[in-house]
C-alpha cells in the first residue's frame, strides 16, 4: 500500500484550487460538498467557476498565484494544465508543507483523491493509487446501487443516540452487540423506510432487553481457501464477532473480513506436531461464550463435513448456549470445481462419496468392498499420509489398477496443484510429487467419461521406477525386470 487512506477535516477550512478550467471545475465541485472555504486562483476562470464566485460560494483571485495565497490553506488542488506551472505550484505547496494534489500528476502530488460515495456522513472512498481509474469508478457505480439513499440517515439517527446508550448500557460487549441489531436489523429497516414511529418503538424493546443479551457462537465453513468463496452470510458473522476461535487450514487472507479488534485464538491440529485438543477446543467456545461475547469458530471447508461440529454443538447445547451453523464450500466440490471435474455424470456416475483417509489411530476403516465397486466414485479427505493402505486396500478389494486418481492439493489457494494419475501408481505419485495436503484425492472420476478435456493446469503423473537388483536384470530374454 503506497496510499494511506484517511478522511480530512475540512470543516471551515481554507482549501485553494489552482486552474479556471474544467478540472479546476470538477475539483471545485467536490470541495462543495464539505463545509470549507474555498478559493480559486485563476486568471482566466471559466463560467461556472465565474457564476459561483458571484453568488459567493466561492471566492476568485484573478492573479497569478503568489505566495501568500498559501497562507493558512489546508489542501490545495493544481489544475493548471501547464506542467511547467505545475510543477512550480507544487513545489511551493511542498516547500510550505500543505498537502497538494497536482490533477493526472501522482508524481507532484502528496495526496490523492478517490472516488466517493457520498450518502453523508457516511462516506466511502475507493482507490487504485492511480493505477486504474476505470475500475474505481466501476466500483463507485456498484456500491451507489448497493447502498440506501438514505444510509446517512440513519448513521446520523444512531449519532443522535450515542449519548443515549451509552449512559444506560456500560458493558462495552453488550453495547456493541445493541448497536449491531439496531443497525442491522429492524431499526434500521424503519429509519430507511421513514417510519419514525416504528423505529422508536424498536428502540425502546431493544433497550429493555440488551441488559440480559448472552453470547453465542457461529461455526462457520471458511471453504478451502480462497476467500470468494465465503458467504455473505459467512462475513457478516465475521464482522460481528468479538472473539475468532480459528483452525489451522483456515487461509489467514479470510481474518481479514473480520473486525480488527476482534481477539484470535488460534487451536490449529498439526498432524504429528503440537495441537489443540478438541476437549480444550469445546472449553474455550464455552468459556468465551459464557462471558458474554459473540464467538466465531472458523473451519475450513465445511462445519459438519469432517469438521467434528457434532461434538462442539454438543457442549455449547449443555451450556446452554445459542450456535448457528454457517455452512462453507465445502473442499471435494471446491477442488472439483478447479480443475473442472465432475462428481456425478447422468448414466454413468450417479453417486458420489466423501470419506475420510484418516482416523484418530491413523489407519482408516471403510468399505473398502463398496468403494472398490464397479462405478463407484469418490474423493478421500486427509489420504495423503495413508496413500499406500488406501491403495492396497482398493486393490484387494478388486478396484483396477488402471482406475482414475486426481490429487488436488491445496485447492483454491495460491499454491494448488492438481495432479492425474492411476490407482496403480498412487503411492507413486504422492511420494515424487512430494504431496503433502491438505489435498483431496478423487478416485474414479475422469475427464473423459464426461467427453471432456483435462484441463493444461493438471499434471500428469507417469511414475520414474528404479531397476531392480541386478540379479533380476540377468533375464533369459536379456530385458530389464521394472519393480
Amino acid at each position: 500500500m503506497r496510499y494511506f487512506p484517511v478522511f480530512a477535516d475540512l470543516q471551515n477550512a481554507d482549501v485553494l484550487v489552482v486552474g479556471g478550467g474544467e478540472q479546476a471545475a470538477q475539483k471545485v465541485r467536490l470541495l462543495q460538498k464539505t463545509s470549507a472555504h474555498i478559493s480559486v486562483v485563476a486568471e482566466d476562470a471559466n463560467a461556472e467557476l465565474r457564476g459561483l464566485a458571484a453568488t459567493g460560494a466561492i471566492r476568485l483571485l484573478a492573479h497569478e498565484l503568489s505566495g501568500s495565497d498559501l497562507d493558512g490553506v489546508r489542501l490545495a488542488y493544481v489544475a493548471t494544465g501547464d506542467r511547467e506551472r505545475d510543477e512550480a505550484i507544487s513545489a511551493l505547496a511542498w516547500s510550505r508543507g500543505i498537502p497538494v494534489n497536482v490533477v493526472d500528476a501522482p508524481e507532484l502530488s502528496t495526496f490523492i483523491t478517490p472516488a466517493i460515495v457520498d450518502r453523508d456522513p457516511v462516506v466511502v472512498a475507493i482507490g487504485t493509487e492511480g493505477a486504474a481509474p476505470v475500475l474505481a469508478r466501476d466500483l463507485k457505480s456498484k456500491l451507489e446501487t448497493l447502498l440506501p439513499a438514505k444510509l446517512g440517515a440513519l448513521a446520523v439517527r444512531a449519532q443522535g443516540l450515542r449519548e443515549l446508550i451509552h449512559s444506560r448500557i456500560a458493558d462495552n460487549g453488550v453495547r456493541r452487540r445493541l448497536w449491531e441489531r439496531l443497525l442491522l436489523g429492524p431499526f434500521r429497516h424503519a429509519v430507511l423506510n421513514g417510519t419514525d414511529d416504528n423505529a422508536d418503538r424498536i428502540l425502546a424493546a431493544e433497550l429493555q432487553g440488551a441488559a440480559a443479551s448472552r453470547g453465542r457462537v457461529a461455526l462457520i465453513g471458511c471453504g478451502p481457501g480462497d476467500p470468494d468463496l465465503l458467504t455473505l452470510k459467512a462475513v457478516q458473522r465475521l464482522q460481528e464477532a468479538d472473539v475468532l476461535v480459528v483452525d489451522r487450514l483456515v487461509n489467514p487472507a479470510i481474518l481479514e473480513y473480520a473486525r480488527r479488534d476482534a481477539e484470535r485464538i488460534y487451536v490449529g491440529k498439526t498432524p504429528g506436531g503440537a495441537s489443540t485438543s478438541q476437549e480444550q477446543i469445546n472449553r474455550i467456545l464455552v468459556r468465551e461464550a459464557t462471558a458474554g461475547k459473540v464467538v466465531a469458530r472458523l473451519k475450513g471447508g465445511d462445519p459438519l463435513i469432517f469438521g467434528r461440529a457434532a461434538e462442539e454443538m454438543a457442549a455449547l447445547q449443555a451450556a446452554h448456549i445459542e450456535v448457528e451453523v454457517v455452512p462453507g464450500v465445502t473442499a471435494a466440490h471446491a477442488c472439483a470445481a478447479r480443475v473442472q471435474l465432475p462428481v456425478t455424470l447422468r448414466e454413468e456416475v450417479r453417486q458420489f462419496s466423501v470419506v475420510t483417509g484418516a482416523t484418530a489411530n491413523g489407519e482408516p476403516v471403510l468399505d473398502w468392498d463398496r468403494l472398490a465397486a464397479e462405478g463407484s466414485a469418490f474423493a478421500i479427505y486427509m489420504g495423503v499420509g495413508n496413500a499406500p493402505v488406501i491403495r492396497g486396500e482398493l486393490l484387494a478389494a478388486g478396484m483396477a489398477t488402471e482406475t482414475p486418481v486426481v490429487i488436488v492439493e491445496n485447492g483454491t489457494r495460491d499454491d494448488e496443484r492438481a495432479v492425474a494419475t492411476t490407482l496403480g501408481e498412487l503411492t507413486d505419485c504422492v511420494a515424487q510429487r512430494g504431496l503433502k495436503g491438505p489435498a483431496v484425492i478423487f478416485v474414479g472420476l475422469d475427464w473423459a467419461t464426461a467427453g471432456l478435456e483435462r484441463p493444461r493446469s493438471v499434471a500428469v503423473h507417469r511414475a520414474q521406477r528404479q531397476p531392480a537388483a541386478r540379479a533380476d536384470l540377468d533375464s533369459p530374454i536379456g530385458k530389464e525386470v521394472w519393480l
